[in-house]
């Protein structure tokens, strides 16, 4: 093959040069560089039936280079060690952990239909899917019960809470009574 055919084989030497100086405007350390450009030749290598004409070889190569140059700054990004005596945050500081103790008992006062469902697609994490098959129900009747039973979920919790919402995040809830059928539900 002629370095016009193979531009990633036997036509490196001509693209070797131009990579090294486009690699080293963007990266400080030689030795990177010398990395990342061995690194562009190897995926090069390795996808070189993806390029499709010979006389875009350069232009490829550039961006193969180019990607690696902003792979390797993203894996140099300093990193923050946490504190070993970090306190995971107090419930009175994150509503969502205040509210969650009032959930158990307010999921309990759905029909059961509702209460299944709810349990096994949002609590156990199993995908509306397999819920469908093990409730004997069509994908979209499974999707269909679990969303209604979300609804009946949020009118429970806002009979016992007035809840602050922030777009869909919950900033904080006030209780505002006791919750259906005389329960606090756990809820302080």
């Amino acid at each position: 093959m002629t370095p016009a055919t193979d531009p990633v084989g036997t036509g490196w030497a001509d693209h070797h040069a131009q990579l090294r100086r486009l690699v080293s405007r963007r990266v400080s350390d030689r030795h990177a560089v010398d990395d990342i450009v061995q690194d562009v030749y190897l995926r090069a290598r390795a996808s070189e039936h993806q390029l499709r004409s010979a006389d875009r070889a350069a232009a490829w190569l550039s961006r193969i280079a180019a990607n690696l140059v902003v792979d390797h700054h993203r894996a140099r990004r300093p990193t923050e060690d946490l504190p070993d005596d970090l306190a995971a945050p107090d419930a009175q500081d994150d509503p969502v952990a205040a509210l969650a103790p009032c959930l158990p008992g307010l999921i309990g006062r759905l029909a059961d239909d509702y209460r299944v469902a709810l349990q096994l697609s949002e609590i156990d994490g199993i995908p509306q899917r397999e819920v469908a098959q093990r409730l004997g129900l069509s994908l979209s009747g499974a999707k269909s019960r679990v969303q209604r039973a979300r609804v009946m979920l949020r009118r429970l919790v806002e009979q016992c809470c007035r809840v602050i919402m922030s777009g869909r995040r919950i900033e904080g809830f006030e209780r505002i009574g006791g919750c259906p059928g005389g329960s606090t539900g756990h809820c302080t």
